[in-house]
């Protein structure tokens, strides 16, 4: 069975990118390749500060669209209370 998760990357301009995945290692790498998401094309170096396992891709959705509708600040306050999990891990 897959493993789902909501991200967020720090782009180099500051600005915050929000998606879901169910390999982030992957997806990670397409970003910084270039090969992700347009927005993140061009906003390197791309730092990943929030992961959120979820139980499937419906919630992973659920949850990618309740992170986009926070303000910046509501999503800074997600950032700093819990604490990163590197894309190694599992």
């Amino acid at each position: 069975m897959k493993q789902w998760c909501v991200y967020i990357l720090r782009c180099g301009d500051g600005t915050l990118y929000t998606g879901m995945t169910d390999d982030f290692p992957r997806r990670l790498a397409q970003h910084r390749s270039g090969k992700g998401a347009k927005y993140t094309r061009g906003r390197e170096p791309l730092e990943p500060v929030y992961r959120e396992d979820c139980a499937d891709r419906p919630e992973a959705l659920k949850r990618e669209y309740a992170i986009k509708r926070l303000s910046r600040a509501e999503k800074l306050a997600l950032i700093s209370q819990h604490q990163y999990i590197t894309p190694e891990s599992p």
